[in-house]
C-alpha cells in the first residue's frame, strides 16, 4: 500500500524525486569551502531584516592580498640590501689626497776649459745635438696602450699632459727669457701652487724651493736666446702605480744657443745644456682636469760655475768664459739620458758635451 505522501501507483520510475537522483552529489569540505554564498544558521535568520545567505571571499581574494604583501616585502629588501652594498661597496672612489711637495735637485756643470763660442747654427752642427729635432718636435710620444685600470685615452691624456709640461717650462720664450711663469703654473695641480709660488718669489737651496726645478729661465740682464730654436731629445714613459694614479717620467735633454744679453746678433754664441728628469703622477682628477702632479725634478746644467747661485736660475758661463774650480768634481755628460744623476751638488761638463773645435 501507497503512503501518505506517494501517489498510489508509487513514484514514477525515471522521474525526478527520486533518492537517487543526489546519490552521485558528493558535497565534500573542498567544495563547501569553495562555495561562494553561504547559507545563515537558523540562529543567525532569527534576527531582524535577516537574509538567507551571506556571500564568502573567494580564494582568488585571499591569494591576491599575499601575493600582494609578498611584493611589498620583497620591494622593502631590494631595497635595504642595495643601501647595504651601497655602503659597503669596496669600489667607491678613493677619499681626495693631497698633492706631495715637488722634491728638487739642481746640479751645475762645470767647464773643463773655456767655453767654446762662434755661430750658433754651426756650433749646434758640430754638437751632440746636431740630430736633435727643434723645440717640441723633440718631444715624442710613446705608442699608448691600456693599463689595468686606466683606458687608453687616459694613459694618453697623461702624456700630453706631461709634454705640455715640458714644452710650457723648458721652450715657451717668456719663460726663457724670465718674464713669466704662468704657462707651466697652469699645468700643476692646485695643491702645488704654494710651493710653486714661493720658489718663484723666494727661491732657497733646501731641496724644495729651487726655481730651476720647476722651469728653464735665464736672467734677461745677462743672457739672451739666440737662434735656432732650442734642440730637445728624449723619452717619455708611464706606468699605472696604483688603481688610482698614473705614473709619467720624462727624461730628456735641451740644448740651447745663447749670447750675451746685450750684445749684438754677430756676437759669438754658445751652447747651454739641460738635462730633465721629471717625475709626474696623476689622479683622474688631474686627468680630468688636464693638470700633474710634479713628484721630482731633477737638473743637471752647464756650463755654470760650481759656486754659482741657481736657485733662483740658471747663471749659463758664455763663449769664451771659464769656470775657476779648485775641486775635480765628477765627469757628468747631459746628453747621456737615462741614467742616474750626478752624485753631487756640482758636476764636470764632460768635453763630448761641448762642440768640436
Amino acid at each position: 500500500m501507497a503512503g501518505r505522501g506517494d501517489p498510489p501507483e508509487g513514484t514514477p520510475e525515471g522521474l525526478p524525486g527520486g533518492e537517487d537522483e543526489y546519490r552521485a552529489v558528493v558535497f565534500d569540505e573542498a567544495f563547501v569551502r569553495a562555495a561562494h554564498l553561504q547559507e545563515y544558521s537558523a540562529r543567525e535568520r532569527m534576527g531582524e531584516h535577516a537574509i538567507a545567505v551571506r556571500s564568502r571571499p573567494g580564494p582568488a581574494r585571499r591569494r591576491g592580498s599575499g601575493q600582494a604583501l609578498l611584493l611589498i616585502l620583497l620591494i622593502l629588501f631590494a631595497f635595504g640590501t642595495a643601501v647595504y652594498l651601497g655602503l659597503r661597496n669596496p669600489y667607491q672612489p678613493p677619499p681626495d689626497q693631497r698633492a706631495e711637495p715637488l722634491t728638487t735637485t739642481v746640479v751645475p756643470l762645470a767647464p773643463q776649459g773655456p767655453v767654446p763660442g762662434g755661430d750658433p747654427a754651426r756650433l749646434l752642427a758640430r754638437s751632440p745635438a746636431a740630430q736633435y729635432r727643434p723645440a717640441a718636435a723633440g718631444i715624442d710620444l710613446p705608442v699608448a696602450a691600456r693599463t689595468t685600470h686606466f683606458s687608453e685615452s687616459q694613459v694618453v691624456t697623461a702624456l700630453s699632459t706631461a709634454k705640455d709640461y715640458l714644452v710650457a717650462s723648458s721652450l715657451e720664450p717668456d719663460v726663457l727669457a724670465g718674464r713669466t711663469v704662468r704657462p707651466a703654473r697652469l699645468l700643476l695641480d692646485p695643491d702645488q701652487l704654494a710651493q710653486f709660488d714661493r720658489s718663484v718669489e723666494s727661491p732657497a737651496d733646501d731641496g724644495r724651493h729651487a726655481v730651476a726645478a720647476w722651469v728653464v729661465r735665464f736672467d734677461p740682464r745677462q743672457v739672451a736666446v739666440a737662434e735656432p730654436a732650442p734642440r730637445v731629445q728624449g723619452v717619455l714613459r708611464f706606468a699605472e702605480t696604483t688603481p688610482d694614479t698614473l705614473d709619467v717620467t720624462a727624461d730628456h735633454t735641451f740644448t740651447y744657443a745663447l749670447r750675451p744679453a746685450d750684445s749684438a746678433a754677430t756676437a759669438p754664441a754658445s751652447l747651454f745644456t739641460v738635462h730633465r728628469t721629471l717625475h709626474f703622477r696623476f689622479d683622474r682628477e688631474d686627468l680630468r682636469m688636464h693638470r700633474a702632479e710634479l713628484l721630482t725634478s731633477t737638473v743637471e746644467a752647464g756650463p755654470q760655475a760650481c759656486g754659482a747661485d741657481t736657485t733662483g736660475g740658471l747663471k749659463p758661463l758664455l763663449a769664451g768664459a771659464g769656470a775657476s774650480e779648485r775641486s775635480r768634481p765628477v765627469l757628468t755628460d747631459p746628453y747621456a739620458t737615462d741614467r742616474p744623476a750626478a752624485p753631487a751638488l756640482c758636476g764636470a761638463l764632460a768635453p763630448a758635451a761641448q762642440p768640436e773645435p
